[in-house]
């Protein structure tokens, strides 16, 4: 086991409805604006609970260095691979929460284009003394890309959808969700660095932002109680995606119908 098992630390937060509003914003949400005391939106939490670390802190990547909570595994491409989400009730605005994080699991293996390390993270959200949110998050570090490397084929998403829906993202956008949820890292907002360091045909859509609409879209049908996703292949802010649902299954896909994201759903009833 590694030695960063187990470490833990705790973030707290006013959850200023300002904020969620601006999410409200940048997704062109129908209705009001989130104010004070609102029930917020399923994983709107990711504008909270900001990290916020000096420049000397930072790796080249523009997230905080590896080394501290997260261990450096000697790898530099961080990628947020995927999670689970269980909702035991809402969180509201304006109510503060605070939320813990614990290093779950620290694991190495070998992939097809070189080695890999997974870094496991669960966060946890209570507020006004209650667990409302319990989080897994998955990252996955990567060796720089080789030019000569081979690059294999993601695979191709499902054709069985009961129904689609459209979704462009603008530099704007990504910029906008980068600076609310203070997600400094490079390859959303940064092209040259996104295309000459990291290898990617153009600036990155966030693997949130993009569970972020799955999870709206799974709203629709119901208060969420289990959310799952998993990322397959960059999607890139000049390319077209398209939501798909198919009953609790939702997915992204490509403009060339290759699979960037799915997900899987449970609805449950509010309890708060």
């Amino acid at each position: 086991m590694h030695e960063a098992v187990g470490r833990t630390q705790t973030l707290r937060d006013a959850m200023d409805p300002v904020r969620a509003a601006a999410l409200h914003a940048a997704l062109a949400l129908d209705g009001p604006p989130p104010g004070e005391r609102s029930v917020l939106l399923p994983f709107f939490h990711q504008v909270y609970f900001w990290e916020a670390r000096p420049p000397a802190e930072l790796g080249r990547d523009g997230h905080p260095a590896v080394g501290g909570f997260i261990p450096d595994l000697g790898l530099p491409r961080r990628m947020w691979a995927g999670g689970h989400l269980t909702f035991y009730g809402t969180l509201r605005a304006g109510i503060p929460a605070e939320k813990t994080t614990t290093v779950e699991a620290v694991t190495r293996k070998q992939g097809r284009t070189g080695p890999l390390a997974f870094v496991t993270l669960r966060h946890d959200i209570v507020q006004a003394g209650v667990l409302r949110v319990s989080e897994r998050q998955d990252l996955v570090y990567r060796e720089d890309p080789r030019p000569d490397a081979p690059r294999p084929a993601p695979p191709i998403a499902p054709a069985d959808a009961e129904d689609e829906i459209a979704a462009v993202f603008s530099p704007t956008l990504l910029f906008r969700y980068s600076a609310l949820t203070f997600n400094g890292h490079r390859i959303h907002y940064d092209r040259d660095y996104a295309m000459d360091v990291e290898g990617y045909g153009g600036l990155v859509v966030h693997g949130p932002l993009l569970a972020q609409l799955l999870m709206l879209r799974a709203t629709a049908r119901g208060p969420l109680r289990q959310f799952g996703f998993r990322a397959y292949s960059a999607l890139l802010d000049h390319e077209t995606a398209t939501i798909c649902r198919s009953g609790n299954r939702l997915w992204i896909r490509g403009p060339d119908g290759r699979l960037c994201m799915s997900a899987d759903v449970e609805h449950g009833e509010d309890r708060f």
